[in-house]
């Protein structure tokens, strides 16, 4: 027989309902179930029931959250923590970066082309900043130094 309306959905139907709006690892899927008081082994039945289908995948999660930060202009050091904190393995967090196919130093180089001139990054303090926004970013620092010295000596070309 069909819910009433007005009942709450079941635990599958609510993870599906979360599921179709944006990817969610497995440990956020089950937590945003239990925050909605859905009991802990209930949620946790219906994220393996939904990944057993192949709408719940922490691979393809990790995949796109890693481009969209990516793109967003973060670093891998960055994403690999908060990836971390979605619960994912170290295994799904290498893929989900190698996935990315970013060009880490680019996208340091664009990230300082962006928000400073070569006149601005003549002074060694402000240099000392650009590092310092692109560490904070997730950038490395060898990728950091050789994107802002780059874009200090007027290396447009990069």
């Amino acid at each position: 027989m069909g819910r009433a309306r007005g009942e709450p959905a079941d635990a599958y139907q609510r993870a599906l309902g979360l599921l179709v709006r944006r990817e969610h690892s497995r440990r956020d899927l089950a937590r945003k179930l239990e925050q909605r008081g859905i009991e802990p082994a209930e949620a946790s039945a219906a994220v393996e029931k939904l990944a057993g289908q192949g709408y719940q995948d922490d691979a393809r999660f990790a995949a796109c959250f890693a481009r969209d930060r990516a793109s967003s202009g973060y670093g891998p050091v960055r994403i690999r923590v908060e990836l971390a904190g979605h619960g994912l393995g170290e295994d799904a967090i290498v893929l989900a970066l190698e996935a990315c196919e970013a060009d880490w130093p680019d996208l340091a180089r664009r990230q300082v082309e962006r928000r400073w001139t070569t006149e601005v990054l003549a002074d060694p303090a402000r240099r000392r900043k650009a590092v310092e926004f692109l560490l904070r970013r997730g950038f490395d620092q060898d990728s950091a130094w050789a994107a802002v010295r780059g874009r200090a000596a007027g290396d447009d070309e990069f």
